[in-house]
Formats: structure tokens, C-alpha cells, sequence
């Protein structure tokens, strides 16, 4: 087993004061402009879809913004590919480091969990069934599916859709069992899958350790180390998106971004050639990882001012209208989402699919996607 370390000697502290204090300054403008802002709220749950694509981009993978919110909202128009599961995963972890204090996804424990997080998440139900959280549908072995509009009377196919629903349940859960660290079949890795030599363990140790020495630099400065050392160690084998997550989680620790703001990195480091960010020169993946930061704060501010005056734009829609209308949710609703479906709509608004889509005519709301049936709308 080979060692593995990263060397924090000769750090070009020189070449890195412009851009830590740039990096810095941007930062906090946009958490200054978010905090204050009437879309703010909006605008972190739009940069939660944004980041999860983005960090699957950074990736080598493709998904579509569309398909993460529909899957999201579980309105998929499609069968969700494995790349889609992994960005809902980057997306709900955002969302959970989001909501819980700043210190935690540092901590033991949140590293714990975090790591554990990183598949599906699986319990055993009480007659000894095995429960899996699909995204979609909760899929239960001892029993059928049971999808978002259940029904009693079920066609003759249904208990055959259920029973290999149970099976798949089951293999879900063993092979989710078998990744778990440290738990009871994890030294029986699939040499196919896995490398049996690549011990997760102690990278996350070395990694730990990098954090140790760097606490008495800047925030900043201490992310983008961070990074670079996380991209160097490769802690984790199938999960590399987890350490960009915790790089965000060390700027919100230090107050640079504050509340439930986390920065969207990944948006910014996809602007950055990948042959800076993967150069054999540390002090070019360092200033490349700083230029990520600014162009994602800057992407940031482009996007909040683009939505402030959506915003105002489509408030002018409810003069005249009565108090009950539902356009000020629609208006909120659509804030928060990159784009929204009419079952989206019908489900977030208590109306009718018919109701939803006469209040996207009366909003103005630019469809997206071009079709003819399965149609999402966004702000202009």
C-alpha cells in the first residue's frame, strides 16, 4: 500500500495576496447582497440545483438542469440515470449541510454521516423489509410500491411490478451495505468496482491533518489548499463532489458566507480550463481554484440582480388582481426553482393542472424546454 501525503512546505504565499484578498472581497459582497436581499431565499435554492449540475459537470458527467428539478420534485419525464441520482445526492447534501451549523460538516460526526451519504440511504422496516429512498417512490420488499397517487384498486400487474420491485430493493440494499464504511461487509469489496488497496480511511486522516496545519491561515486561502489537497489525495472513490461540499462548509465555518448560504464553487471552478485546475504545478492549481471562487461569487451577483428584476417585472402582473390569487405564490415558486412543471405548480399551489397552467399564461412565463407535451417554464 502505497502512502500517501500532501506537502504543505513552500506555499507561494507571495504570489496567492491579491488573489486571497479578491477571492475574499467577492465572497462577501454577494453574502452581503444575499442576506439582504428579498430574493434571497430564492437565490440560495436556485444556486443548490445550479452547484449539484455544475459539480457533476466538473465530474466528466452531463445532467441536465431540467431533469434534476423535475426528479427533485419527483415529476420525472424519463427513468433517472445514475449521474441524475448523483447529482440529487450532491443536491441533498447541500441542502443538509445548509441547514444545519456551520462547524458540523467538519466535524466527526458530520464526516461520518456525510460519508455514509454518499449512496442511497437504506432501513430495514419492522416486518423485515427493506426500505430504500429512491428519490421517486419508496419501494418497500415486504410490500408493493407505493407511488405518489396510491390506489387500492391496482391492476392484476401490479403484484408482478411489486415483487421484482422487492428484489431490486433487496440487491439496492446489500450493495449499499457493502459500501459503508466501516461497516460489516466492506472489507469484501468488489475488486471490479473498487480499489481493495485505496484505503479511504487514512486519505480522509491525511486530508484531516492538512486541515490541522492550514487553521491559523485565512479562510480562503484555507479552502483552496483544502481543495487542491482533497484533488491530490483522492479521498473518497466514488464520491470526489463530497470535498468541494466540505471546502464550501470551511468559508461558511469562518463567517465568509453566513446562514444557509453556501458558495457554489463547482459553478465557478466550470468556468476555469480543466488543464489549469489539473496542472502538474501546484501554484497554478492554487490560483486556478482562486479564480473558480471570484467567477462563482461573480456569477452569483449576475444572477441575483437578473432575478431581483424578474421579480419586479412579474409583480407588476398583480395589480388589479384579488387577494386570493395565487399568482404571488407562483411568483415565489418560480424564484426558487430554475424552472417549474405544471404538476410542479398544481402540487406547491393546491390547484388543479388546468388551474396551473392558466396562471402561467396570466404570469408570462417563458417555457423552456420547447415541447409540446412535458413543458417547464422559467423567468426570462
Amino acid at each position: 500500500m502505497i502512502s500517501m501525503s500532501y506537502d504543505l512546505v513552500k506555499l507561494p504565499i507571495r504570489t496567492l495576496l491579491r488573489p486571497i484578498s479578491d477571492a475574499g472581497s467577492a465572497l462577501t459582497r454577494l453574502d452581503e447582497r444575499i442576506a439582504r436581499s428579498p430574493v434571497g431565499e430564492g437565490w440560495i435554492e436556485r444556486s443548490h440545483f445550479t452547484d449539484a449540475c455544475a459539480s457533476l459537470w466538473i465530474d466528466g458527467e452531463l445532467v441536465h438542469l431540467e431533469d434534476l428539478v423535475l426528479h427533485d420534485a419527483t415529476k420525472d419525464i424519463r427513468t433517472p440515470t445514475h449521474e441524475l441520482t448523483i447529482a440529487r445526492d450532491v443536491l441533498k447534501t447541500r441542502r443538509r449541510i445548509a441547514a444545519q451549523p456551520p462547524g458540523w460538516a467538519l466535524s466527526p460526526d458530520g464526516l461520518r454521516s456525510l460519508r455514509g451519504q454518499a449512496w442511497p440511504a437504506a432501513s430495514h422496516s419492522a416486518d423485515g423489509g427493506v426500505t430504500i429512498d429512491t428519490g421517486l417512490q419508496v419501494v418497500d420488499a415486504a410490500g408493493a410500491g407505493e407511488g405518489e397517487d396510491g390506489d387500492d384498486s391496482a391492476n392484476p400487474l401490479d403484484a408482478e411490478f411489486a415483487a421484482i420491485d422487492a428484489v431490486l430493493a433487496r440487491a439496492d440494499a446489500a450493495i449499499e451495505q457493502a459500501k459503508r464504511p466501516g461497516r460489516a461487509g466492506a472489507s469484501e469489496k468488489d475488486p471490479l468496482v473498487y480499489d481493495l488497496d485505496w484505503d479511504e480511511d487514512d486519505r480522509l486522516e491525511e486530508w484531516c491533518g492538512v486541515l490541522r496545519q492550514t487553521h491559523d491561515l485565512p479562510a480562503v486561502l484555507q479552502a483552496v489548499v483544502a481543495l487542491d489537497a482533497w484533488n491530490q489525495l483522492s479521498v473518497l472513490q466514488h464520491a470526489p463532489w463530497l470535498g468541494r461540499l466540505l471546502v464550501v462548509s470551511i468559508l461558511r465555518q469562518a463567517g465568509i458566507t453566513s446562514g444557509t448560504h453556501l458558495a457554489a464553487i463547482n459553478l465557478g471552478l466550470k468556468t476555469v480550463p480543466v488543464d489549469r485546475r489539473r496542472h502538474r504545478d501546484r501554484e497554478t492549481r492554487l490560483l486556478a481554484n482562486f479564480s473558480g471562487i471570484i467567477a462563482a461569487a461573480e456569477l452569483g451577483l449576475k444572477e441575483h440582480d437578473r432575478l431581483l428584476l424578474a421579480r419586479k417585472l412579474m409583480e407588476r402582473r398583480l395589480v388589479g388582481k384579488r387577494t386570493s390569487s395565487k399568482l404571488p405564490e407562483l411568483i415565489e415558486l418560480v424564484i426558487s426553482r430554475p424552472l417549474v412543471s405544471a404538476g410542479m405548480i398544481a402540487k406547491e399551489l393546491a390547484v388543479t393542472p388546468r388551474a396551473a397552467l392558466r396562471i402561467v399564461e396570466e404570469l408570462g412565463l417563458r417555457e423552456m424546454t420547447g415541447r409540446g407535451r412535458f413543458r417547464a417554464w422559467g423567468v426570462l
